[in-house]
């Protein structure tokens, strides 16, 4: 049980991956070179595909993930919604243990995807005893709760969406937020409420979240934590790839964030609320679902958890809680047929990528695979020389043949082993060879999701759509 309350010592000393890794590697005693079939099979483990069958907004998603904590403590989960045409998909980069991360990657899915159906459509469901698994057709996920915890999630989801039949319905970025929060609350209530160590667990580990709610054109990005979302857009005059960040990061970095919490606490509090860079010098994320020993009360804190953990479950200088929230920031985009992509990723990536980096490798990436393709002429009647150029275009391109032909791999590869020169190998390898013991301070748990977008469709809409009125 301590470990789901005592946050990971790795991270508390973990500073800037991108420059400590470089600098700590070279100290390393010689590791045991993998070979580059040894390599690809590491970063290759996890993969995963999905093309959609019916013609829809979204054409297909390549996702995959690199452990570093044993076991990982990241998670993802991708769906069609159900009754609708839309998708929906999150990452969620769990700390403390793996607990409230799996826990909230399942259910954060079910509870948004019942809030943003219409209530008429939710109403119905409800008179056809649906479940907390109605509203959704998850992608690559076979695993399910334990017997004994599933009755009591699924009690807390019947209550959730009883509620909302009685409420009107909100704008999908209200729905989102409240989504957010009315599961966090439910993680309080289920642990208080049954005392079983399997709930106490999941409520004082914690997630951070970066969800993706996508109907029609109206994509949705509600993040809570440091996870981060970014759209790659082409220009088609320049043909060059640019980075649109769909979310702002919840740390010590975000100065506005700093400052909400330091207002919300007396000033007395100011030094010690936020200090060496973390929530009561404990916390990297400023917001998060569970770590309920950042959020109860001291009454709570004193009566139902010191009794069960210990006096070490209580954070230092806690004086005026709750000093944590899982209420998202939720940023609206509606698509351009200039949209081509939206990569979502735990920090792990970002230590080692930046925005703009990562819309540069997977444009690329999207340019080199067109290799892959089998040839096809253009229309009309193409002569001779058309084709022999587009041949020679084809044989040019294969000294850009990809590695990897799942994007989120490509990404994971540069990552660990970008340097001046290109990809390096032994580097790829050091970090892959670095004992369980010791790898979490040279790297985190890396999780990525690319959803590719179908430009045809959006064009459809688009053009679909009533034209504006006139000023």
């Amino acid at each position: 049980m301590l470990k789901f309350v005592l946050n990971d010592a790795a991270t508390c000393v973990r500073s800037n991956v991108r420059e400590f890794s470089l600098n700590a590697l070279r100290l390393l005693p010689h590791l045991p070179q993998l070979s580059p079939y040894d390599v690809n099979l590491q970063l290759r483990e996890n993969e995963f595909v999905y093309n959609f069958p019916v013609d829809g907004i979204v054409r297909s998603y390549e996702t995959n993930q690199l452990g570093s904590n044993s076991p990982c403590e990241d998670s993802r989960t991708e769906a069609s919604l159900l009754h609708r045409n839309g998708f929906i998909c999150g990452i969620f980069d769990g700390h403390g243990g793996a607990a409230c991360g799996q826990v909230v990657s399942k259910r954060l899915l079910r509870y948004v995807s019942a809030a943003t159906l219409p209530r008429q459509v939710l109403r119905e469901q409800m008179k056809q005893n649906c479940n907390s698994q109605s509203f959704l057709k998850c992608h690559n996920d076979n695993v399910d709760f334990v017997n004994e915890i599933k009755p009591i999630y699924e009690h807390s989801f019947q209550k959730y969406i009883k509620q909302l039949t009685q409420t009107p319905q909100r704008d999908v970025s209200s729905e989102l937020v409240h989504a957010f929060l009315q599961l966090d609350e439910a993680l309080s209530h289920e642990a208080l409420a049954t005392i079983d160590v399997r709930t106490m667990g999941v409520a004082l580990s914690g997630a951070v979240a970066c969800l993706v709610h996508l109907e029609g054109l109206q994509l949705h990005v509600a993040s809570t934590g440091d996870c981060g979302a970014v759209l790659g857009v082409l220009d088609p005059q320049t043909n060059q790839w640019h980075p649109k960040k769909l979310n702002v990061e919840h740390n010590v970095d975000n100065m506005a964030e700093v400052k909400r919490i330091l207002d919300e606490h007396p000033k007395e509090e100011h030094e010690t609320a936020i200090r060496n860079g973390r929530l009561l010098s404990q916390l990297a994320p400023l917001r998060a679902f569970g770590d309920y020993r950042y959020k109860w009360s001291l009454d709570i804190m004193q009566k139902k958890v010191v009794p069960l953990i210990g006096e070490q479950a209580m954070a230092p200088n806690y004086y005026t809680p709750p000093y944590l929230t899982a209420r998202p920031d939720v940023q609206q985009h509606e698509l351009s047929i200039n949209d081509k992509f939206l990569v979502i990723a735990s920090d792990g990536l970002w230590d080692f990528l930046s925005p703009s980096e990562v819309v540069s490798l997977v444009g690329e990436h999207i340019n080199s695979k067109k290799i892959l393709e089998p040839m096809r002429l253009p229309e009309g009647n193409p002569t001779l020389q058309q084709i022999s150029d587009q041949l020679a275009e084809r044989k040019a391109g294969l000294t850009r043949k990809p590695i990897d032909q799942n994007a989120a791999t490509h990404l994971i590869r540069h990552a660990l082993g970008a340097t001046d020169y290109g990809i390096e190998h032994s580097k790829i390898s050091y970090y892959l060879s670095l004992p369980k013991d010791v790898v979490r301070l040279y790297r985190d748990d890396i999780t990525i999701t690319v959803i590719y977008f179908n430009t045809e469709h959006i064009a459809g809409l688009r053009d679909a759509q009533p034209p504006a009125p006139a000023a």
